[in-house]
């Protein structure tokens, strides 16, 4: 977990770094150039006898600026298991091809298939190389000596059938990795922007479509917005409802400034600007408010707010709303500044005493035993 965290933080860092930067990129790619040669043999049975070693050669081709050739050994290239009756080829490389700036050496791989006279490959005989180095000195070679034997190829049914086979040989030489860097233009990402949009539609109330009426104060808002936001407005303005087909909603039981405040957040995620000496009452009638059109997200702030303004003042009606909304972490840390045995004498001091006690007398009751002596 804790590797994980790290990393994310790192990458977000290099991330924020990186913004506005101008990139460049160095990417290694591997050069490479591909060629096929098919050597068809027509009347195969007829080439056989030339005796082990023998070969019969293809046309030179060239693949990546070198000449290449196919030797075909209808008897075998060796004498190693001659009860075998094995075919062998080997691919042969012939120097760099004329008019041509490549040295000697080079690198390939190769794939030999066996195909059928129709040109379909007969999968179980392919054959393929690592990568090769030939070094230019002399003809060198890769090659397969026990390729297939004169039994399996009259098994096969066309080949039997035409006396003709075909030997399809891949070569890819493989060049110097070629190193390309690029640039990539500076660009700089705004950051999101929507809170913004949807707090100007706000503002200006264009395509408003619905006007609540809050203690004598209108509020013309968008029933599309208020319904995505929360499940009771969904509830409200599209269900069964009576506020769906009411062009004025008459809301109970929230001062206009809580309710003004409550629709900052359900367009931008935000609260809006609240003088600190506003915010704790601010924050009591916003937290009704989100626990009453179901926004938890508002509630959970509110909660964050109230906490920090518990003291021996306000630690009975905060306890009192935290219970009444289901606010759990409040009430504990309402519960956890009352059962301090300094807290709890500046409670009993207040007015707000006797609430305490009508409201909570079994936590009264403990603590006045517990903070006896």
């Amino acid at each position: 977990m804790g590797n994980s965290s790290s990393s994310s933080s790192a990458a977000a860092a290099a991330t924020a770094a990186l913004a506005g930067c101008s990139k460049s990129t160095i990417l290694a790619v591997p050069d490479t150039e591909t060629g096929s040669h098919v050597l068809t043999v027509d009347g195969y049975t007829m080439t056989r006898g030339r005796g082990v070693g023998n070969s019969i050669n293809s046309g030179t081709f060239t693949v990546g600026d070198h000449n290449w050739h196919i030797a075909y050994y209808p008897d075998g290239s060796r004498r190693s298991y001659p009860q075998y009756n094995w075919i062998s080829v080997n691919v042969y490389h012939d120097g760099p091809a004329a008019g041509t700036n490549s040295g000697g050496g080079v690198k390939a791989h190769f794939e030999l298939n066996i195909l059928k006279p129709n040109g379909k490959p007969v999968s179980t005989y392919r054959r393929t190389s690592p990568v090769i180095s030939f070094s230019g000195d002399g003809q060198q070679c890769w090659g397969q000596a026990e390729f297939i034997t004169n039994d399996e190829i009259r098994l096969i049914k066309h080949i039997a059938r035409h006396n003709s086979f075909l030997i399809r040989c891949d070569v890819t030489v493989i060049r110097e990795n070629r190193v390309e860097t690029t640039v990539s233009p500076s660009l700089i990402v705004p950051p999101p922007d929507l809170h913004q949009h949807l707090a100007n539609l706000l503002e200006t109330q264009v395509g408003a479509d619905v006007t609540f009426d809050v203690g004598g104060e209108l509020f013309k808002a968008h029933r599309a917005v208020l319904a995505t936001r929360s499940t009771v407005f969904m509830a409200e303005l599209f269900g069964n409802m009576k506020e769906k087909a009411a062009s004025c909603v008459k809301i109970d039981n929230i001062v206009p400034n809580a309710f003004r405040a409550m629709l900052h957040f359900i367009y931008t995620d935000s609260l809006p600007k609240i003088e600190d000496g506003d915010m704790m009452v601010m924050a009591q009638h916003l937290l009704v408010a989100a626990d009453k059109y179901n926004l938890e997200r508002l509630k959970l702030m509110c909660e964050d707010k109230l906490c920090t303004y518990i003291d021996s003042k306000t630690v009975v009606n905060t306890l009192l709303l935290a219970d009444q909304h289901g606010c759990k972490c409040l009430q504990e840390e309402c519960l956890r500044f009352v059962k301090s045995r300094g807290n709890f004498k500046s409670v009993m001091a207040s007015d707000d005493f006797e609430l305490l006690i009508r409201s909570y007398p079994s936590l009264v009751k403990e603590l006045l035993a517990k903070f006896a002596h």
